[in-house]
């Protein structure tokens, strides 16, 4: 969690935008994996890669929060 504690919000919120959200057209990936888990059709392993590669910004994101806050 050190790691964690030592990256700075502003890297993790840049992060979020760009690794998370990319690419930007014609629908970002995160929201397109999303969609896909919740229809079941998230069978790929590149899709499940796809998912976890670009959710892993966000729940870095949440954990520094949380972390942060207590």
């Amino acid at each position: 969690m050190e790691f964690i504690d030592n990256m700075s919000l502003p890297l993790l919120l840049i992060m979020c935008v760009l690794l998370g959200l990319a690419p930007f057209v014609p629908e970002p990936h995160i929201v397109e994996k999303i969609r896909m888990l919740f229809q079941g059709n998230l069978k790929r392993p590149l899709d499940i890669f796809d998912l976890c590669w670009h959710s892993a910004p966000f729940v870095l994101l949440i954990i520094k929060l949380i972390r942060l806050r207590n």
